[in-house]
């Protein structure tokens, strides 16, 4: 059950909310906030506004039950809609403590995914390549826009790593279920005895961060310019564009030259190293909450094996929720993976759900 006072929390701040942004008198900042808040509370206001009812409604039904003088009929509709109250309420209730589950400050931001090749030498760059083209297509299909900032390829014209920025609407509230090791089983076009080999690839999700977000002083940073280099070492071109940014403190270094303008490159690489250090720091924070973090499952934990592709059998299972679904080529054309994150998500917020003390 959802204590009353917090179902009147919602509304009051609703109703508080809409006064402050009638009036107009704050800050363009503030009321951009301010409007978000309220946009936030639009689609629960009706549902809480509704439980209120509730117990005096069922007050009123319960008295014509219990007056003995009443119509046999009547008496039956009210037991009607006692029940048909009771549904209604308890499909309230898990709506209402849904959207007073702690919220991640991150789900609104953009993304930084970094794709690479793990275990399974060029078989297992194909299958980066393979990962890439699905989340090429996810985002194609929700209309998110993919900016790719770094790739290496391989000999077999696969990926040994791609990094790239996806722009859109609660793009890491999406995406943050994709971090771990995913790993495929396939039978090699280079495979002459038919049998199958297991590769795997790391995918990385960050939060795309702003400066706003994370301080990072330029005392902290060392700055290195080389020469872009391409493959087998031949020189891509003949001035020091490429750019390594190393920040001491974490220890994270982070290495582009994609861009023929060092300029490029240095923005290109402060931008992943803003996000691997926030997430560095964001990591810190949820180990010391490390119990609740464990009732989670968008961890991002990038070592935690989290989902199989099986060619042969034609099926992707995921197994943190055990669920498989035997449409592999539809789910790695971006048609149904929709479906498996909506599964995340549920079995995520559940999982909240049963530690929420509410």
């Amino acid at each position: 059950m959802v204590p009353i006072e917090k179902v009147k929390d919602i509304i009051n701040k609703h109703d508080n909310l809409e006064k402050e942004l009638s009036f107009g008198d704050i800050d363009s900042k503030q009321f951009a906030k301010k409007s978000k808040e309220y946009s936030n509370l639009r689609d629960i206001i009706s549902i809480a506004r509704e439980y209120l009812k509730f117990e005096n409604e069922k007050k009123e039904l319960e008295n014509i039950l219990s007056d003995k003088s009443n119509e046999k009929e009547i008496i039956e509709m009210a037991e009607k809609d006692l029940n048909d109250m009771k549904i209604k309420k308890k499909d309230y209730e898990d709506k209402l403590k849904i959207f007073l589950l702690p919220k991640d400050e991150d789900d609104d931001k953009n993304a930084i995914v970094e794709i690479r090749a793990g275990t399974g030498g060029l078989e297992a760059s194909l299958f980066c390549s393979d990962l890439f083209k699905m989340y090429e297509k996810v985002c194609s299909k929700k209309k998110w826009s993919l900016e790719i900032i770094n790739i290496s390829r391989s000999e077999a014209g696969g990926f040994k790593e791609v990094i790239f920025s996806v722009s859109g609407n609660d793009i890491y509230s999406y995406l943050k279920y994709e971090s771990g090791v995913h790993r495929v089983q396939r039978i090699p076009k280079t495979e002459t005895q038919g049998r199958v080999h297991t590769s795997a690839a790391t995918v990385a999700v960050l939060p795309e961060v702003e400066e706003v977000d994370i301080k990072i002083k330029d005392s902290d940073l060392r700055i290195d310019v080389f020469r872009a280099g391409g493959p087998g070492g031949q020189s891509v071109n003949t001035t020091d564009s490429a750019v390594r940014i190393t920040h001491l403190p974490t220890g994270v270094v982070v290495s582009q030259q994609d861009e023929k303008s060092q300029h490029k490159n240095k923005a290109k690489a402060l931008k992943i190293l803003r996000s691997r250090v926030y997430e560095s720091e964001k990591t810190k924070k949820d180990q010391e909450r490390s119990s609740n973090r464990r009732s989670q499952i968008g961890s991002g934990d990038r070592s935690e094996r989290i989902r199989t592709y099986n060619f042969p059998q034609g099926r992707v299972t995921d197994h943190r929720i055990n669920l498989t679904l035997h449409k592999l080529d539809e789910f790695l054309a971006g048609e149904i993976h929709e479906e498996m994150n909506n599964q995340l998500r549920m079995k995520d917020q559940n999982l909240k759900l049963e530690t929420l003390n509410l």
